[in-house]
């Protein structure tokens, strides 16, 4: 199971870690589907620094089982926010969200498996 921890969590932690930077570069598409769920521009910072400390975690889970459940608990629970909130907007183009959501919940499963 710890094998299987470490690639999910290794690909989770590139996807977040990129999408923590297009964030922060305030890439188009990023800010364009942010705004189109009524997310504020000022809380942009601190949903990349969110991700940023998940794929951290989700790393030094590798060496650290308490700090990779948490940090699986905590990008588990960002994606269903994430779900929530293309939902309450009836944008229903939640399918990368939905996606991270499960990966997140199955790196939590693995890590605490392992």
């Amino acid at each position: 199971m710890f094998i299987a921890y470490a690639v999910v969590a290794g690909l989770l932690a590139l996807v977040l870690a990129a999408s923590a930077t297009f964030t922060l570069r305030r890439n188009e598409a990023i800010v364009t589907n942010m705004r189109k769920v009524q997310v504020p521009d000022s809380w942009l910072p601190g949903l990349a620094a969110l991700k940023a400390a998940g794929a951290t975690g989700l790393v030094a889970g590798l060496w650290v089982t308490p700090l990779g459940v948490a940090a699986a608990i905590g990008v588990t629970l960002y994606f269903v926010g994430a779900v929530i909130s293309h939902l309450r907007v009836k944008d229903f183009e939640l399918a990368p969200a939905a996606v991270l959501a499960l990966v997140a919940a199955a790196a939590l499963v693995l890590r605490v498996a392992a």
